[in-house]
């Protein structure tokens, strides 16, 4: 878990389109993140 402020690790994921985007390809931009609970999961 990441501390409050701390710099996210670069990852990788497939677009909605399935090319490779890293979090690196932001850099130097404002980018917000965003992570839910999976469908129909309880939390």
């Amino acid at each position: 878990m990441l501390k409050v402020g701390a710099k996210a690790p670069d990852f990788t994921l497939d677009d909605q389109d399935g090319t490779q985007i890293s979090l690196s390809d932001f850099q130097g931009q404002k980018v917000l993140l965003w992570f839910y609970p999976r469908a129909s999961t309880p939390g």
